[in-house]
C-alpha cells in the first residue's frame, strides 16, 4: 500500500470528506490490516453525474491511492423507485430504455475518475429477481416501523406523501449493502450526510445476517458559501461528461467560484498536498485569483483530462485578453445556410450555450451582459449581420464563445 494507507482516515478528515462514521477504529484497523473494497451507489436517474458527486469519486480516489478497491453501484433496480432522502416530491417514473442510457452515461464518469478497471454493478442483478415474500421474510423482519420513522428522511417526507414504495427504499439500500459483502467481499459504503439511516441500516441488517463486519462513512452535504446547492449555477447542473457541458465552462465553473470557498474545495476537488493548499487559499486579492485558476485547471483535469484542462486555460485567457479570433476560445460553427437566413443575437447566444432561451438572452442583453465583438448590444432581438468568418459573443465578462459562419 501506498504512504497514503498510513493514517488515511486523517488524511480525509484533513480534506473536509468526514461527517460520520459507524466505527473510526473498527474502520482504521480494517485500513491498516489490508485491502479494503469501498462502495458508492448512484441512482440512474441522469445520463450524467454533476460536480455535486464529485466529493464521492474523489474519496474513492483516496481510497484506491492508498491501495483499497473501489467499486460503484449504480442503482439499475432502485432507479424505479426513489430515494426520498430529504426530496419533498416523487421522483419521476423512467423508462428501462432511459435507464439504460443513464447508466452509460454514469459509468462514463466513473471510469474517468478511477479509471477503466474500477468495478461497477447493477443492483437489478440481484433485485430483479427478489420475490416479495422472501425479502419481507429476510430483510423486512430486522427492522421496526417505530424506528425508520425517527429517520429525519423519513419525517421529512411524511410532511408532504411517502408511498409504500418510498418508504421501502431504505430497506432495499439496506440488502444492497449486504449483498456487495456476500457477493464482493465490501465492508465499507460510503454516501452523503443524508444517507446516514439507511447506511447504518445496511449494517445493522450485515451484523444480523452474521456477514463480515461492515462499516459506514458519511460525507458532510456540500453547499457553497452563499448557500446554494454543490452541482447547480444559474445555468442548471453542472454536468461531468463533456456532451452535456462543454470543458471550457467546466473549468469556468470552478474559476469562478466564491472566494470563501477556495480552501475548502482545493482540499477535496484537487489532490494538491495540504500544504499547498494552505498556500494558496492564504492569497488575498488580486493573488487568489492565481489560486481560482489552479482550482480549475486541477478539476478540469481530472474530469476531462491534461488537454482539455489546458485548452480552456488558454482559452480563458485568450477571452480575458479580449482575443476574438484566439483559436482557444470554444467554437459554434454556423453554416452560411443559416445564417444568411437571419439569426437574432438571442438564438446566437442560445445557439451558443450562453443562455438557456431568447427570454434568457433578452434579459442579459438588457442589462448590458451581451457583448459582440466586446461591444454590448442591449437589443438580443437584433440581426447578427456577418460576413464569412468569425465573431466573439460574451455572456458576462467571464463566459465566452467564438463563433465561426461558414461559406
Amino acid at each position: 500500500m501506498s504512504d497514503v494507507s498510513n493514517d488515511l482516515l486523517h488524511l480525509l478528515g484533513e480534506r473536509g470528506f468526514i461527517h460520520q462514521c459507524t466505527d473510526d477504529q473498527g474502520l482504521r484497523q480494517a485500513f491498516m490490516a489490508g485491502q479494503v473494497t469501498a462502495y458508492i451507489g448512484f441512482d440512474a436517474t441522469a445520463d450524467s453525474l454533476h460536480v455535486g458527486h464529485i466529493q464521492g469519486l474523489m474519496l474513492m480516489r483516496w481510497l484506491q491511492r492508498a491501495g483499497h478497491k473501489p467499486l460503484l453501484l449504480i442503482g439499475g433496480a432502485t432507479t424505479r423507485i426513489g430515494d426520498p432522502s430529504f426530496r419533498d416530491t416523487s421522483r419521476p417514473v423512467l423508462s428501462s430504455d432511459v435507464i439504460a442510457a443513464n447508466i452509460r452515461g454514469i459509468k462514463d464518469a466513473f471510469h474517468r475518475f478511477l479509471g477503466s478497471d474500477a468495478q461497477i454493478v447493477d443492483n437489478s442483478d440481484w433485485l430483479d429477481g427478489l420475490g416479495y415474500l422472501e425479502f419481507l421474510s429476510n430483510v423486512g423482519r430486522h427492522f421496526s416501523v417505530n424506528r425508520m420513522l425517527t429517520f429525519d428522511a423519513i419525517r421529512t417526507k411524511l410532511e408532504h406523501s411517502l408511498s409504500f414504495l418510498e418508504f421501502g427504499y431504505t430497506l432495499l439500500q439496506a440488502y444492497d449493502f449486504v449483498e456487495l459483502a456476500k457477493r464482493y467481499g465490501c465492508t465499507l459504503q460510503v454516501g452523503g450526510a443524508d444517507q446516514w439511516a439507511n447506511i447504518i441500516n445496511g449494517v445493522d441488517l450485515g451484523r444480523r445476517n452474521q456477514v463480515k463486519t461492515l462499516y459506514g462513512l458519511t460525507m458532510p452535504l456540500l453547499t457553497t458559501s452563499d448557500g446554494r446547492k454543490m452541482g447547480k449555477s444559474a445555468n442548471g447542473a453542472v454536468w461531468l461528461n463533456a456532451d452535456r457541458l462543454k470543458p471550457f465552462d467546466y473549468w469556468q465553473f470552478w474559476r469562478n467560484v466564491d472566494d470563501r470557498d477556495i480552501g475548502r474545495f482545493l482540499a477535496l476537488f484537487t489532490e494538491l498536498p495540504m500544504d499547498e493548499v494552505h498556500r494558496l487559499a492564504a492569497l488575498e486579492g488580486a493573488e487568489l485569483n492565481n489560486a481560482k485558476v489552479v482550482l480549475a485547471s486541477e478539476a478540469t483535469r481530472l474530469a476531462h483530462g491534461d488537454d482539455a484542462a489546458n485548452y480552456a486555460a488558454r482559452g480563458a485567457n485568450a477571452a480575458f485578453n479580449n482575443e476574438i479570433d484566439s483559436a482557444d476560445l470554444p467554437t459554434v460553427t454556423l453554416g452560411r445556410a443559416q445564417h444568411a437566413a437571419g439569426i437574432t443575437l438571442g438564438e446566437l447566444a442560445v445557439l451558443a450555450g450562453l443562455c438557456t432561451s431568447k427570454s434568457d438572452a433578452r434579459r442579459l442583453a438588457a442589462g448590458g451582459g451581451l457583448r459582440l465583438n466586446g461591444v454590448a448590444v442591449l437589443d438580443a432581438d437584433k440581426s447578427v449581420n456577418a460576413e464569412v468568418g468569425q465573431v466573439h459573443l460574451s455572456a458576462g465578462r467571464k463566459r465566452h464563445v467564438r463563433i465561426e459562419l461558414g461559406d
